[in-house]
Parts: structure tokens; sequence; C-alpha cells
């Protein structure tokens, strides 16, 4: 099946398709992983984004099905160097190409992924079209030009559950706002016996109140963090009388609610090798991320937030802590699946701050 690409600045790139024939339109980011593709590709948080893996083989252990992070593909379209057409692994169900033809997703391959990173990273992320079933280069490159910014895009009502679902504990209530939350953040409160109630992005004040929580978790999410205006809201009424943690877009989301700014990185950060480095113990380590905005660290001089953790690559912030209040938030996703374990005590930190237990 042909295939193209197009990107805002004119480029082009021509491939073969796979997946569904049709066509993509979203920002084209790049994610490091050699692994996980599966949790990449259904992770709410690249709504909005064509997703391209710079490891040079995908694929090649199957669709299982097992490590989703939502009920299906999120992204909007798939970038890969070379797809595996035959699978080997014993819980593998489909391949790539059929899961991605089942979900609608269109998918190219056969491209240079090498080039359009080192692209990436110089010029910054930019917008895109993947079309399939066609090669028009000029209709691509004219598609991804007429999209709107990023910026300008309500993607979590795309993401956000419809309607409120609890997940019994036996202890302390969290009510989990869901800004496009992955399973793996849920499995983690789980393992710790949390009582989950998953609420929508919409959800007013008086509806969280109502369930009584002991805390507020503000999930991961895509786009820009200014769109979640209800959940900066939230946290802003909420701040000083529950505890309240924000992993990812929930990480500034907090930031906003208190006070600071966040701005949009170049290329963002997408993979699961980041390194992270503790402000406090001077340990680094290794995380899993997929972000394309950030914390100003200059904003936070007004309040009362504390940088805690900040990127070794850059020296983004990474991590906050309230210098008074139980607010804590985390850039990366502290909860293990895809990335590594280095991370995985912010959760047991945060129910320490509101006298739980970890796991």
């Amino acid at each position: 099946m042909k295939a193209v690409l197009g990107l805002e600045d004119g480029t082009v790139i021509k491939g073969k398709g796979f997946g569904a024939e049709g066509v993509a339109l979203g920002e084209l980011v790049f994610a490091t992983s050699f692994t996980g593709y599966e949790e990449a590709l259904t992770d709410p948080s690249y709504n909005g984004q064509i997703l391209m893996m710079t490891y040079p083989l995908i694929g090649n252990y199957g669709v299982s099905y097992e490590n989703f992070q939502s009920e299906g593909i999120k992204t909007e379209g798939f970038v890969v160097r070379e797809i595996c057409d035959h699978p080997s692994h014993p819980k593998s169900k489909s391949t790539l190409h059929e899961f991605l033809e089942k979900e609608g997703i269109p998918g190219i391959c056969d491209v240079d992924t090498r080039m359009l990173t080192i692209l990436t990273r110089e010029k910054g992320t930019m917008r895109a079209a993947l079309i399939t079933g066609d090669d028009d280069g000029d209709r691509a490159v004219q598609l991804a030009k007429e999209q709107k910014p990023i910026s300008e895009l309500d993607l979590i009502s795309k993401v956000t559950c419809a309607e409120p679902y609890q997940i019994k504990g036996r202890g302390k209530r969290f009510v989990v706002m869901d800004l496009g939350v992955k399973q793996s953040i849920l499995s983690g409160l789980s393992q710790r016996d949390v009582d989950i109630v998953v609420v929508p992005a919409d959800a007013t004040l008086q509806q969280i109140q109502e369930y009584e929580p002991d805390a507020l978790l503000l999930s991961n999410g895509p786009g820009d963090p200014m769109q979640a205006k209800n959940a900066i809201s939230i946290a802003n009424d909420l701040v000083g009388k529950i505890p309240i943690f924000g992993i990812g877009l929930g990480h500034q989301v907090i930031a906003l609610a208190l006070g600071a700014k966040t701005y949009k990185l170049k290329f963002g950060h997408r993979g699961a090798n980041q390194p992270v480095k503790d402000v406090d113990t001077g340990k680094i380590y290794i995380t899993s991320q997929n972000h394309g905005f950030a914390v100003d660290s200059d904003s936070l001089n007004d309040t009362e937030l504390r940088v805690t953790q900040v990127n070794v690559n850059d020296s983004t912030v990474e991590g906050l802590r309230h210098t008074s209040l139980p607010i804590m938030s985390a850039q990366y996703y502290p909860e293990v699946v895809p990335s590594p374990r280095d991370v995985e005590f912010s959760f047991d930190a945060f129910m320490k701050i509101i006298g739980g237990c970890g796991a």
C-alpha cells in the first residue's frame, strides 16, 4: 500500500503503508523505547500526535492485548523504520499491522526514522499528515500546514471517561481526575489497596466532594495543560483541603493552579530512558516519560512549590512539592510499566504524606 508523510516545513517522505487506509493528522513526535509499543500506542497522552519509534524494528513480539493503557489506540498514526510481519511470542494474538487495521489507524514503514528524528530535534516538533493508500506529497504537506497547533486543541475531552467508576480497595480513597489516565497508574494505586474513584475531566467540585476523598490525583493526559481549565480550577479549590498528587499533565496542572506557568518544549521527552536527578539526595533515576510541555522553573519563585527533581539532560522541572501542604507531583510516570522500577517509590512517598501505607 502506498503511503506518504508530509511535514509543515515541506518535508515529504514516501514509504509503505500498513494498518488502515486513510489520513492521520497530528504532531510528529518520537519515542526512544526499545519495547513497549503496545503501551505507547494506547497511552492517551499521545492523542493528537503521530508517534514515531526511533528503534528500527517494531512489532517483533506482536500484540498481546494485555498491556494496553486504555481501551484502544490513542495515537493518530504510527511511523516505524521496519515493521515485523511475523512476530514471535507465546502471548501474541495479532500482528501490529492487523492491530492498527482493526483500530482504523494508518501507519507508514520503510522510512528513515533517524533522519526524521534528527530533523525534529533541529527544528522542533512539527505538524504532520500521514496518508495511506496514496502518496500525494503535496496534499500531505498542505494538510499538515492547515491543521491547528496542538495548543489550540481540546484533546482531554477525547480521552477522559464518560462516567465515574470505582475500583474498590480497603485503604485511602483517591478521586482520580481522568485527564487521560493510564491503566498502569490505576494498577499502581490498586497494588497499594487504594479505594479509587475515577471521575471525568469535567467533574464539578461538588461531585468530587460527594465522594469524600482522602486525596485527589490529577492524571496524565494529552496536549497543552492550559486546556485543562476545569482541572486547574478544581486543584485550586482543593488546595489546603485535601492532599493532591499530580502525574504528567497533572503535574503541570498543579503548577498552574498554584500560580506558576508552563511552556512548550522544542521536541519533548518521550521514552523509557529519561534521567531524573533528585535535588536533595543527588541520586539519578531512569524514568519513562511522555510530554511536550514543562513547568517554567522561574515562575515558581512566587509560589510555595519547591522543585524536588530535575531532568539531567535539560534541567527541566520533573518533580514538585509544596513547602507546607501535602501536595506533590511528578512529570514522569512512576508506576513502572513500561518504565524501569527506579521511581516507583513516588506512590509510596505520597501515601506516606497523607498517612496511608505503601506497598
